[in-house]
């Protein structure tokens, strides 16, 4: 599957991040790894990618996030920043007044994940996000296409 998200993402000058497995990353050339809370850190996944990968760690908190920096991450998805099933587990969502905070105290990259829907995108960028990370605001929709298209147009 990897092979062919590869081949994908090239044919649209598209990132390919593998969740996890840097090997798999190094296997099929991915343009990075994205690791979770219970991953590796940061640093051994750069080693071990022998820096040939961009490395993105998962933040629940300002704390995991300054973490992450700490640990050598080139960017973080900070989350959740509203209510969504995929991220109950994290427990109360941060809010985009969170965003606000982490440009302050973190240099590098930081992208919202959790529960942004197309009319929260202008709040979630004007709080100092990146960019914006979605799952069920994509997967969920009836017309994945044309909803992809519309947050794209959101995000420029």
């Amino acid at each position: 599957m990897a092979y062919s998200l590869r081949e994908l993402t090239s044919e649209y000058g598209a990132k390919l991040f593998i969740n996890d497995r840097v090997d798999i990353a190094m296997a099929v050339d991915a343009d990075g790894v994205h690791l979770g809370g219970q991953s590796m850190p940061a640093y051994a996944a750069r080693k071990a990618a022998c820096e040939a990968l961009l490395i993105g760690v998962s933040a629940h908190s300002m704390t995991d996030a300054m973490k992450a920096e700490e640990e050598g991450a080139d960017f973080i998805t900070l989350g959740p920043v509203f209510e969504t099933p995929s991220k109950i587990k994290y427990g109360q969502p941060l809010g985009p007044g969170l965003l606000s905070g982490a440009r302050g105290k973190i240099s590098i990259p930081v992208f919202a994940i959790g529960g942004i829907k197309k009319e929260s995108v202008a709040a979630v960028l004007k709080s100092g996000a990146t960019g914006i990370a979605l799952i069920s605001a994509i997967l969920g929709s009836e017309n994945v296409r044309s909803n992809t298209e519309e947050f794209m147009r959101l995000l420029k």
